[in-house]
């Protein structure tokens, strides 16, 4: 009897507890239809005339409000009208009601408002309007991009390596692509350095000293935005390139412009900028009597666009151009050409193809203008 006692009360105890824990469930969201249909799930996000709506039995879905009769959120979001600046004090998130042709809104201790479809520009979640509007990230915060390596290893008659590294990093305020730009940070560092020993075949007497070819390219720049409008931005950015193969031993450039998003899609994004800058060119110096090129200080404009696309099989394709004019002697000027490809293989490891074509107009004595790289290697996403 105690036995079959224990067990009813158990029992009962295993009901009342699920019992309690299927009311205290919060109920899910739902879109009611036009034509009659329901769904079921939670309200993630709008963005103009379209909300984001997340279901177990379809996905992420794009759902056009002109369809919608009523949706019912349990959630505390922000409204806003196309054209209203977003600030960190002038909402306060609270409980959304749709209507076939409005959206109202009802903060906590506010008057509601109501915006007409037609109008909305985004509704935009409690927590993701804390993260990404109210707080301030500190400088280490909100860094995404990737780390490429790639490395050659020649062990015969002749013996050598080939090494490269790349980053590329960036940090976007605030980081979701549905809401305004305000701030963009960049770095990006390749490295390619490489030295071939080939020994003297047949050897001579006395013996010949092997012959050695060395490689050394370096870039790295870094480029911060502040956004004016959500295309117009100022810019204030700096370089520096060092390039054995075209006697360059430092080139350094300081400078502040302004640029522009053409269009930025979850597709793709193309932007234009332009500076003026300082411009400061080490070239390798020999003592005399061979000759030297001058080192030269320079005052130019760098006129670049950008460009990168989404696609399909999640291939990311990027291509950049940039053009280096100096005012003060207009025959320094150079020019870089990029382009990638990143090819997924496995979760955050991706193979990546690069091009990176410099040209300067003005290299050392004896060395040639051109500079082309051809880069492979294995590139790991940081997110």
């Amino acid at each position: 009897m105690r036995a079959l006692w224990s067990l009813a009360a158990l029992g009962l105890a295993s009901a009342l507890f699920f019992q309690t824990a299927v009311a205290q469930a919060p109920a899910p969201d739902e879109i009611v239809f036009k034509n009659g249909e329901r769904l079921m799930g939670t309200l993630e996000n709008g963005v103009g005339n379209t909300v984001i709506f997340k279901s177990e039995s379809v996905g992420e879905v794009t759902v056009s409000l002109d369809k919608v009769k009523e949706l019912r959120s349990r959630g505390n979001f922000v409204v806003l009208k196309a054209g209203e600046k977003i600030t960190r004090t002038s909402k306060t998130p609270g409980a959304i009601a749709f209507g076939e042709s409005t959206v109202t809104a009802r903060p906590s201790g506010r008057a509601p408002e109501t915006v007409a479809n037609k109008d909305l520009a985004y509704i935009i979640d409690s927590a993701t309007f804390q993260k990404e509007v109210i707080e301030n990230p500190g400088p280490l915060q909100g860094w995404n991009g990737s780390i490429t390596g790639g490395a050659t290893v020649l062990d015969s008659s002749s013996y050598g390596q080939t090494l490269t590294l790349g980053i590329g990093l960036i940090r976007a305020i605030p980081s979701v692509p549905y809401l305004p730009a305000r701030t963009r940070t960049t770095f990006n560092l390749l490295e390619t350095y490489g030295k071939l020993t080939q020994p003297v075949i047949p050897q001579t007497k006395p013996p010949s000293p092997d012959s050695v070819a060395k490689t050394n390219i370096f870039h790295t720049d870094f480029e911060h935005d502040k956004y004016l409008t959500p295309r117009f931005y100022m810019l204030g950015d700096l370089s520096y390139d060092h390039n054995y193969s075209q006697g360059l031993d430092l080139q350094q450039i300081y400078g502040g412009g302004l640029g522009y998003t053409v269009f930025q899609t979850p597709i793709q994004e193309l932007d234009f900028k332009t500076d003026i800058h300082y411009e400061r060119q080490n070239f390798v110096q020999y003592p005399p009597p061979k000759v030297s090129t001058p080192n030269q200080n320079l005052i130019g404009s760098t006129f670049g666009e950008a460009y990168k696309r989404n696609l399909p099989y999640k291939l990311l394709f990027t291509e950049s151009g940039t053009y280096i004019q100096s005012w003060n002697n207009t025959h320094a000027y150079s020019a870089i050409f990029a382009s990638g490809l990143t090819l997924p293989t496995y979760k955050r490891l991706s193979l990546s193809v690069n091009l990176l074509d410099t040209y300067l107009n003005n290299p050392a004595f004896g060395y040639q203008k051109n500079s082309l790289q051809f880069v492979t290697g294995v590139t790991y996403t940081l997110h």
